[in-house]
């Protein structure tokens, strides 16, 4: 027996919309496919921010939007200036980029600073903020040791990938972020989630979101062909 209904998988999942040639006609086209399956946000480009809140507005479905994307490396003034910015806009989640130089350079302060001041100014508005870790260039231990900065700076998930890096969730990654902050933060899987199985996978290791370009495929069982 399937433990998991279309409805309970599509609740979780926030569906990207992220691709730099998609178009404001492909926003209205994908806020109505978030509409039709019940999913829990469909994530934006800043820019599409307003169109995407017009278009979900009583819905039920969040607008989520991604901050320093895909690489993390603008400065922390630049990312407390893109969050306002994407708050005021009408966004009601964050998925930000932490600065993954800085974290590889063990720079763990700045890495700290820069996204605490992020969350400050979203839990201010209500606003919850997933760290993008791009978990590909790390290690295990170092995915670990994410989670724990994240964590320490008020951040509500964390989260595996941009999906535009050279590789994105697994399940080993999913099982470290589940061992070091599961039950305190939500985990985000993302990017190379193409199947059923690989979502269902996801949620019964123990992530509570799923990054997905291909929400219809994936939903109906079939397999995605996209590349995110």
């Amino acid at each position: 027996m399937n433990e998991y209904t279309i409805p309970q998988v599509a609740a979780t999942i926030d569906h990207a919309v992220l691709k730099p040639n998609q178009t404001e006609d492909d926003v209205r086209t994908h806020a109505e496919l978030c509409i039709q399956y019940g999913v829990a946000s469909m994530c934006v480009r800043p820019c599409d921010i307003r169109l995407a809140a017009g278009l979900l507005q009583d819905s039920g479905i969040l607008v989520s939007s991604v901050l320093s994307f895909p690489h993390g490396h603008d400065s922390s003034a630049t990312k407390v200036f893109q969050a306002r910015e994407a708050i005021e806009s009408g966004t009601e989640e964050i998925d930000m980029v932490m600065n993954i130089g800085a974290f590889l350079s063990g720079n763990h302060a700045y890495v700290l600073d820069d996204i605490a001041g992020v969350v400050a100014l979203a839990h201010a508005h209500g606003v919850r903020v997933k760290v993008i870790q791009e978990s590909c260039f790390l290690t295990l231990e170092q995915v670990g040791k994410a989670c724990e900065i994240a964590w320490e700076a008020e951040a509500d998930f964390v989260k595996t990938s941009t999906g535009f890096g050279p590789s994105s969730a697994t399940p080993e990654i999913i099982e470290k972020m589940v061992q070091t902050v599961g039950g305190k933060m939500g985990i985000k899987a993302s990017g190379g989630i193409r199947t059923w199985e690989h979502a269902v996978g996801y949620l019964r290791q123990g992530a509570t979101r799923l990054g997905i370009g291909d929400t219809k495929a994936v939903l109906e069982g079939k397999s995605s062909t996209g590349d995110y």
